[in-house]
């Protein structure tokens, strides 16, 4: 689900099924519409804390997660109190009802969810930071990176990325900008899996025409 950082013009989301507990990455997703999250393990109703800036958000399915608990009214009601725009919620419409009585029986969230470090690798990680403790080399960051991205092009019989194609940038713009090079070409490779031959042709069309791009400009710089 950090994947969603690098993507803030997505409108429709389905992570049903998928052992999720944290929603942080999706506060970015100012596009978002639809979002499935069906069967996960989302403990705490205050992770809709993130939820509450996404402006577009029509379509919420959160059904059994724990955090649904063993009142499904309060359940509800604390959902909608907390994202008013909702038309639909666990594959059920909203009602003007509803979102009226949500106010009286609905739990307001005001805060993100506390987090301890032991069952949360992001939280640990953002605390170390803020604390200015010893992170991590910026090659090994890289080195990171560039394994995972090179894994996923296995899976495709495609060709490993070089470690030298990055040496041209410094060590902060190599943290920054390989990371969400990279974590957009993981997404990338990834849902080519679920293409057709179809939808591949696309790809490859689509692909054909931006390096023709890329070697014009590259000529007209020379």
């Amino acid at each position: 689900i950090s994947i969603c950082r690098d993507l803030p013009n997505i409108e429709v989301i389905t992570f049903s099924v998928n052992g999720i507990s944290d929603l942080e990455p999706l506060h970015q997703c100012q596009n978002l519409s639809e979002l499935y999250l069906r069967k996960n393990n989302i403990t705490s109703l205050d992770e809709l804390f993130y939820l509450k800036t996404l402006p577009r958000l029509r379509v919420l399915w959160l059904a059994e997660n724990p955090c649904c608990g063993p009142d499904p009214h309060r359940y509800r009601m604390t959902v909608l109190r907390n994202l008013p725009s909702l038309q639909k919620l666990d594959n059920q419409a909203v009602t003007e009802e509803e979102l009226s009585q949500a106010l009286v029986d609905g739990v307001e969230i005001m805060a993100p969810p506390a987090r301890r470090s032991v069952e949360n690798g992001w939280s640990e990680c953002t605390a170390s930071s803020a604390a200015g403790s010893t992170a991590e080399p910026d090659s090994e960051l890289l080195t990171c990176s560039l394994d995972g991205t090179n894994k996923t092009q296995e899976e495709l019989d495609m060709k490993p990325v070089p470690r030298d194609k990055y040496s041209c940038f410094s060590p902060s713009e190599t943290d920054c900008s390989c990371k969400k090079s990279n974590n957009v070409l993981d997404a990338i490779l990834l849902l080519m899996k679920e293409l057709d031959a179809e939808g591949l042709e696309i790809i490859q069309q689509t692909v054909a025409r931006r390096l023709q791009a890329f070697q014009k400009k590259e000529l007209q710089e020379e």
